[in-house]
């Protein structure tokens, strides 16, 4: 059985494995003109538009015509299913767009929720296309992007709460308590939310404290790992060093890989995250 796997464009993915799957991307609108993610818009554009000019800036989902269209494609090509695995619904509804683009196709499109973003969704993508690679039945490939799911632990820091609350991803109530005590916030995703998981002083700090959650997320497991940044590229690079040297050999593949403009939109400058997959039990899966 041929399944195709389709993602969309917040995993992230790092240039090297993007041709792997077949990405959607999301649309990010600034001041009024709508542009696809990573291909009419950059988070370099949010970055200004946020910072700079100060416009409202909104993302969007694929319409399910837009997947339905991409499932058909794949499945006219010669695939006998398609799994489609996308960003946290509690994050977007790129899943429910996907749901109801699958719903006409006689359940030959399985959509699965990754509960996370970044490379929080793009590990359990890459998972989904190496079974398929393998050879891998419909249930069977579903089940190994919902398995890498489980196992992947997505944890970032922001230097403020202000566009997370101007997106509506976390209550205007959280953000004035940062504000208040002047905390640098560390968050996670928790059952696809975004939850605040500590609070320290200063942004060095903060950076070190994301390091060991990221550790303690690995535990004793071979892991990948993947660091993203919204126009920080030298913490992003000093944060995967430090992962690097607690880490050592526990890992198998690093990836480091600017956001794109969707979370740029909601997360602003200065956004550092941490994704750690750790891989199966059974014995490591490579993504690639």
């Amino acid at each position: 059985m041929r399944v195709a796997v389709v993602t969309d464009s917040t995993a992230y993915l790092p240039a090297e494995l993007s041709h792997q799957l077949t990405v959607v991307p999301l649309t990010v609108v600034m001041n009024g003109t709508a542009g696809r993610e990573g291909i009419e818009v950059s988070p370099a554009d949010v970055a200004q538009a946020l910072c700079e000019r100060r416009v409202a800036v909104t993302t969007s989902r694929p319409a399910p015509e837009e997947l339905a269209g991409t499932y058909r494609q794949l499945l006219d090509a010669g695939a006998d299913g398609v799994v489609s695995v996308h960003l946290s619904a509690k994050l977007s509804g790129t899943v429910e767009a996907a749901r109801l683009a699958a719903a006409d196709l006689d359940g030959r499109v399985e959509v699965v929720d990754s509960r996370s973003a970044g490379m929080g969704l793009g590990f359990p993508a890459l998972a989904a296309g190496a079974a398929a690679a393998r050879g891998a039945d419909l249930a069977e490939v579903r089940r190994t992007a919902a398995a890498a799911a489980d196992r992947t632990t997505t944890l970032f820091y922001v230097d403020t709460l202000e566009f997370l609350r101007r997106g509506g991803r976390i209550t205007a109530a959280s953000a004035l308590l940062g504000t208040a005590l002047a905390v640098k916030p560390i968050l996670h995703v928790a059952d696809g939310a975004l939850a605040l998981r500590d609070r320290v002083r200063t942004t060095g700090r903060a950076l070190a404290r994301l390091v060991d959650l990221a550790v303690q997320a690995a535990g004793d497991a071979p892991v990948d790992v993947a660091v993203h940044h919204v126009a920080a590229p030298e913490r992003a690079t000093d944060l995967l060093a430090a992962l690097v040297d607690r880490l050592g050999d526990q890992i198998c593949d690093r990836y480091l890989a600017e956001a794109g403009a969707v979370v740029a939109a909601h997360a602003g400058p200065g956004l550092a995250c941490v994704v750690v997959h750790r891989r199966a039990p059974s014995g490591p899966t490579d993504p690639r």
